[in-house]
């Protein structure tokens, strides 16, 4: 198993990506397609905020993944590469 740390930057490294594509110039037509990766996200972000500070990461890598993959139109993110 990874540590806790190295997992953690690679969350932040496809969060990036994905701040970088949404941040391009986008076709109006596209749109439809933000607003499962938006969701994705803010659920990740939702379980990091959490007040007691309990967290999963493997909840956290599992939405961010996925909104990697919705944006970028990708068949699967290895995170553990």
């Amino acid at each position: 198993m990874q540590s806790e740390k190295l997992r953690l930057r690679k969350i932040q490294r496809l969060a990036y990506e994905i701040m970088d594509e949404m941040h391009k110039e986008k076709n109006q037509l596209e749109l439809h397609k933000f607003i499962p990766i938006i969701d994705n996200l803010a659920r990740a972000i939702g379980d990091l905020t959490d007040s007691t500070g309990q967290y999963s990461l493997d909840y956290v890598e599992e939405k961010v993944k996925n909104a990697h993959v919705l944006l970028f139109s990708k068949e699967k993110v290895d995170i553990y590469s």
